[in-house]
């Protein structure tokens, strides 16, 4: 492979090098057109990486020589000449390497011009390549003895960077376009092009033969601007090759505005400028046109995918049987699906602006009613970490209800943008009415069980008293363990019932005498049982307006719980205090300082018959804590103390708001 490339790349090179030894212009040593700088530009580029390249660079050395010698240039020139093109060709390769990996090298001939940012990178490769060529050139001018002025070093510059703008990359096109590369025309298109053509040969002709003494080349800059921006980018390159080398050829016979020019050296200039300018402006509106088409092509799959997935996820949202609701930041629906229609009982379709409160007949599932402040996503909105909340729907589409659960969480569509809020939810009634016909069903037995565990407690008690002695006695202590555990386990049946189903008598409850009744009865215990007594550090306690007797049992499991199980060789420490809340309510915080929350388990403990890090109690307590405060409206969370082992309890109830609860506030006010 190596070798027929050689060889083609070297026929190109002679061809090149004698068409361009045709155009000297008279008065000059120089030729105008220079196809053999971009011939070679591209030959070292594309073999840059091949183990033969020093060969193709002795084979650019020595058909330079010979293409010289052949058209009459006396050998030492042709020599000098050979090692500027040789050096040239090598910076142009080593450049490009560096700040055009992948042009014109590389699998299938590399990558062709795409790019503006391509064209300006390939602007400095080739100066500095034509500025090497050029100082090589001058130096042998000058040890020739001849003129080496900087007219003609500007000259030569930039005719070879016209030259591998030009010819260069019309050479690269070609072996894209014959390797695979497709650039069609429509017949629109076609035409246009077609126009394009015959209007710029009949202008060069007028600027150049009809009229060639007017000074008015600039007014042939309008046609490159055409094709650049209306044709592709190969007919850019052909429009400027073509009429470039018109130009150059008709100025080189002595017609056209810039045959006038009196001095060769200028005149040589100037048309090397003009031609340069023509290839640079087309290629670079040509290039920039191309990365337009491109972009929008990109835009335009982009917004397909786009598109397609959008529709994909409406179809996925629309087939969900969980509800789906986004609320933008004041509330107001964004986007919800049908199955939330038919959740809520409303219309299935989405209207703009329309908020969802509670005028959609929202309840606790008692049936109190729910403030919009205290729906979940308003909570959410609010800043608050939101557990999964069953709510109440009872409207006119839903006049039985329906106990829907909301999980809600919020989301930022963009980084440093408000946040809205995504809820999901799902009817649940017909499991929550499971759950409850079970617990009032574990209710009844329990209370019909209590009896007979009566009888079995009271026959215990007499058999201990006869066999207070014997051996057997030891397994009647058996028994009435058994029916202690069975009692509590019961009576934690019946709490947590009562605390689900009773009914409500709110009044206002001094918080700080139930703690002081609490806490004595617990060191009352201790003494009792012969342990070290706990050690208790209640602060200023408000009053709040609660169940008293629920409220009483909500305190005794919280604290109970606080007090075990424990670390080994450590005292029990419970801390109790209270600060206000949002929405009128009163947050109560309870620390402990035991083994604390198995992992994971934050909200785990508040399930029924939920089994801690301990065999104590049965389970439900609590349960049975968290059905009493979310009676009150409240919540309840557990996490670990943030100031050592053990576990926080934080729950809300309601603030006092009798004229006794305000006494014993300004009461604590003025005690602080």
């Amino acid at each position: 492979m190596s070798v027929p490339a050689t060889a083609g790349f070297g026929v190109l090179y002679l061809v090149a090098l004698l068409a361009g030894r045709q155009t000297v212009l008279a008065g000059t040593e120089d030729p105008v057109v220079w196809p053999a700088a971009g011939v070679a530009a591209v030959w070292l580029v594309n073999r840059r990486e091949s183990r033969w390249r020093w060969l193709d660079m002795a084979v650019i050395g020595a058909l330079t020589v010979a293409g010289l010698l052949v058209t009459g240039a006396d050998p030492a020139t042709a020599i000098v000449h050979a090692g500027a093109a040789m050096a040239a060709g090598m910076t142009f390769a080593v450049v490009t390497a560096r700040l055009l990996p992948g042009l014109w090298a590389g699998p299938e001939g590399g990558r062709p011009l795409a790019r503006l940012d391509d064209l300006w990178r390939i602007l400095v490769a080739a100066a500095l390549a034509a500025t090497v060529m050029s100082c090589i050139d001058t130096l042998g001018d000058r040890l020739a003895g001849q003129d080496a002025t900087m007219v003609r070093f500007a000259t030569r510059v930039v005719r070879d960077v016209a030259s591998v703008l030009i010819f260069g990359v019309a050479l690269q096109r070609v072996v894209y376009l014959v390797r695979g590369g497709r650039s069609r025309l429509d017949q629109a298109r076609t035409l246009e092009c077609v126009a394009i053509f015959v209007v710029s040969a009949g202008a060069y002709y007028y600027t150049f033969i009809v009229n060639h003494s007017l000074p008015i080349g600039f007014a042939l800059l309008p046609l490159t601007v055409w094709v650049g921006i209306r044709m592709p980018t190969w007919l850019a390159i052909g429009h400027t090759l073509v009429f470039g080398s018109v130009a150059a050829i008709f100025t080189q016979h002595g017609w056209g505005p810039y045959a006038e020019i009196a001095s060769p050296d200028s005149r040589a200039l100037v048309i090397e400028l003009y031609i340069s300018m023509h290839a640079v402006i087309g290629l670079a509106l040509a290039l920039s046109r191309d990365e337009r088409d491109a972009l929008i092509d990109r835009l335009r799959d982009s917004e397909q995918e786009a598109t397609d997935k959008a529709g994909m996820m409406t179809m996925i949202v629309n087939s969900m049987t969980e509800g789906l609701a986004i609320l933008d930041p004041s509330g107001r629906l964004v986007l919800r699906n049908p199955a939330a229609g038919r959740l809520l009982g409303s219309v299935n379709t989405v209207a703009g602006g329309v908020a969802l409160g509670s005028d959609y007949g929202f309840f606790h599932p008692d049936g109190t009613p729910l403030a919009d402040a205290d729906l979940p996503y308003a909570r959410a909105l609010a800043g608050e970490e939101v557990p999964p909340m069953d709510v109440l729907v009872r409207n006119a589409a839903v006049p039985e209800g329906r106990i829907v659960r909301f999980n809600v969480a919020r989301i930022a569509v963009r980084p440093d943008g408000p946040q809205h809020v995504v809820v999901v939810f799902h009817d649940v009634t017909a499991d929550r009415r499971h759950r409850d016909e079970l617990m009032s069903f574990a209710g009844q037995v329990a209370h019909d069980l209590l009896n007979p565990l009566t009888t079995i407690e009271g026959w215990a008690e007499v058999l201990e008293q006869e066999l207070a002695g014997y051996q057997p006695a030891e397994r009647v202590t058996r028994i009435q363990r058994a029916a202690a555990r069975m009692r509590t386990f019961l009576n934690g049946l019946l709490a947590y019932t009562a605390a689900r189903d009773g009914k409500l008598m709110p009044t206002t409850v001094n918080l700080a005498l139930l703690l002081g009744d609490i806490v004595n009865s617990r060191y009352d215990q201790a003494e009792s049982e012969g342990v070290p007594p706990p050690y208790f550090e209640v602060g200023q306690m408000e009053a709040v307006e609660a169940d008293p007797v629920l409220t009483r049992q909500l305190f005794e499991n919280l604290i109970d719980n606080a007090l075990g199980p424990m670390p080994p060789g450590v005292a029990p420490y419970v801390s109790i205090s209270c600060q206000p809340a949002a929405n009128g309510m009163l947050r109560v915080d309870i620390l402990d300082n035991g083994l604390g929350l198995l992992p994971g388990k934050r909200r785990e403990v508040f399930t029924s018959f939920h089994s801690g890090q301990d065999d104590r109690g049965n389970g439900l307590e609590l349960a049975v804590c968290k059905r009493i405060v979310e009676r009150h409206g409240g919540t309840i969370e557990a996490m670990a103390n943030p100031y050592g082992s053990g576990t926080r309890m934080s729950f809300t109830l309601p603030v006092g708001r009798s004229a006794y609860a305000r006494t014993l506030k300004n009461q604590w006010a003025a005690s602080r």
